[in-house]
């Protein structure tokens, strides 16, 4: 066996069970044909070899930082300093160049930098593997053409080229407001660029970040960003002739744009952005509720299914030109109103760390990735994972519908008419304040309450701040049943989950409590309580995931 080689491409298995099946048929054994061995035809033809491809993520910070030492190395400059007229250059001229810019061997000879190091060897390693084992290369922080462009020169220095079947389909990742404002404008400057359009032959994936652009800039601002975003994309796409899908980089929570009700979430989409091509995230705990079992499993790739196909044939409601300006205003004033807050207001920071499990979050070891993307940088530097995980354990889901309350609430009545008549006849619209409902129907004010009053210093300015928070959080409440014509929260969401939260409530809400309590007991232990403190570390780990199950969509 030692001398046999493993089937790592899907044709070499394809043939041999081709040639048993036309073999069966044609001695008379067609019905033997159709059965397992059909099926197994058709899974090899559906899943290939690998079952599911590995995509790979990382930051263009990274590729900026590994081609910076190597242009030092070959003595042309920092490309890290270069503008984008200058990377886009030099780029495009090695894309051209069949000679390698560099040994790796050389590079660490040379002493480069360790995290450089670590990036061009993620791409050695992906050159080993065999195409049909990769799918996306995911470039996150994309905010220019040239970070594109990087990783498809990357790519080339490792062997990985278009014309040997092996290059990674490049896929960026825009995630901030201003970068989803920006990426018609990259796409179209990618479009003009010969090499990029003769490697993609014909189509591009864009992934379209739904956590941080809302934890940049609000729900409702990003929402509208995230939708005239796709429609410029697939207007610039289709003047190219390119086959444009887009990715949905969601989460669990509202906050993170997430949604229960699959169906209605697929077809609320930007009409002409998905046209029988969906692809998006599942996370967190929604990975068990969504795949947890082959029952379940089934019926959400049926939901999903359907979605997709009914997508191509439904009617869209396309916003007026009315509504596009009256959405443009909520989406200005309630980004305003959330940075506000968020980036302006000095007592924000040190609240926020103090009445939510932040901090613990972060030493925990609980997610899939570090929690700050810069250890020692703030807010903006927060994931979104535990940017909305942290306010959904308190109860208060900050994230989901700070700003909105603003937005939503116009001083002209023609506007709030307005408002009124964008609920009841776009459908995309209805859907987004429907699952802000939702969520505000899970928030609790005592039980938020009391993690201030155990959590948090009893300064003026700290108090002061909770309580402004609650009173925006009625504020929205109010602006959301005036916009839906509703006297209570009924919409359909809440229907879904009101059985299964009276049952739950109780049981979440003492663990809330505790959890509470087991925070101000660690933050007040020393180092010499080491063996105690473990042991609430486990407990508040049970918290959060008590907690995280009991509010479902929380990841």
């Amino acid at each position: 066996l030692d001398d046999i080689e493993p089937i790592a491409k899907k044709e070499d298995l394809m043939g041999p069970l081709k040639i048993m099946y036309s073999s069966l048929v044609e001695s008379g054994y067609g019905s033997v044909a159709d059965g397992s061995l059909l099926d197994t035809i058709r899974r090899l033809a559906v899943f290939g070899i690998s079952l599911v491809p590995l995509d790979i993520r990382e930051e263009s910070t990274r590729h900026t930082l590994a081609l910076d030492a190597i242009t030092q190395y070959l003595g042309i400059g920092s490309y890290a300093s270069w503008n984008e007229e200058a990377r886009l250059s030099f780029l495009q001229t090695e894309l051209l160049n069949r000679r390698p810019l560099f040994r790796l061997k050389d590079l660490e000879e040379h002493g480069i930098d360790a995290t450089a190091l670590k990036t061009l060897r993620v791409f050695e390693t992906a050159a080993a593997l065999e195409p049909e084992s990769l799918g996306a290369y995911v470039i996150s922080q994309s905010t220019a053409a040239s970070d594109v462009l990087a990783v498809m020169l990357l790519q080339q220095q490792f062997g990985m080229t278009p014309s040997n079947g092996k290059m990674m389909r490049v896929v960026p990742l825009f995630e901030t407001l201003n970068d989803l404002t920006n990426a018609p404008d990259i796409l179209n400057q990618l479009f003009q660029i010969r090499q990029y359009v003769g490697a993609v032959n014909g189509k591009m994936e864009v992934m379209v970040g739904y956590s941080d652009s809302a934890k940049d800039a609000g729900r409702l601002a990003a929402c509208w960003a995230q939708y005239t975003s796709q429609e410029k994309m697939v207007n610039v796409a289709e003047k190219y002739g390119i086959e444009l899908t887009f990715f949905h980089g969601k989460g669990g929570t509202v906050g993170r744009g997430g949604n229960p009700a699959l169906y209605r979430a697929v077809l609320s989409h930007p009409p002409n952005t998905i046209n029988g091509r969906f692809r998006v995230t599942e996370q967190g705990e929604m990975i068990r509720l969504n795949f947890g079992t082959p029952a379940i499993a089934e019926r959400t790739m049926d939901i999903y299914t359907s979605a997709v196909l009914r997508e191509r044939f439904v009617e869209h409601v396309q916003p007026t030109e009315s509504w596009r300006a009256q959405m443009q205003r909520i989406a200005d004033v309630s980004c305003a109103d959330y940075r506000k807050l968020v980036r302006g207001d000095p007592r924000f920071v040190p609240y926020f760390r103090q009445a939510t499990p932040e901090l613990e979050l972060g030493s925990l070891n609980i997610g899939s990735r570090p929690a700050k993307r810069k250890p020692k940088g703030g807010i903006e530097s927060l994931r979104a994972i535990p940017w909305t995980f942290a306010w959904a354990q308190t109860r208060l889901n900050l994230s989901a519908w700070l700003g909105v309350g603003k937005g939503l609430n116009p001083e002209d009545k023609k506007d709030a008419e307005e408002i009124k008549e964008m609920y009841q006849k776009w459908p995309w619209f209805r859907e987004i304040l429907d699952l802000v409902a939702m969520i505000l129907s899970k928030t609790d004010f005592s039980i938020s309450k009391n993690y201030d009053h155990l959590l948090v210093d009893k300064t003026k300015e700290l108090t002061a701040i909770g309580n402004e928070l609650r009173e925006k959080l009625v504020e929205t409440r109010q602006a959301i049943l005036d916009a839906s014509g509703s006297k209570a929260f009924a919409g359909p969401h809440i229907q879904l989950l009101r059985g299964t939260s009276q049952i739950r409530n109780p049981y979440v809400d003492s663990i809330n409590c505790i959890q509470a309590e087991l925070l101000k007991e660690l933050r007040q232990m020393g180092e010499e309580e080491s063996e105690i403190k473990a042991i609430r570390q486990d407990a508040l780990i049970v918290s959060i995931n008590g907690i995280a199950q009991g509010m479902k969509n929380s990841a």
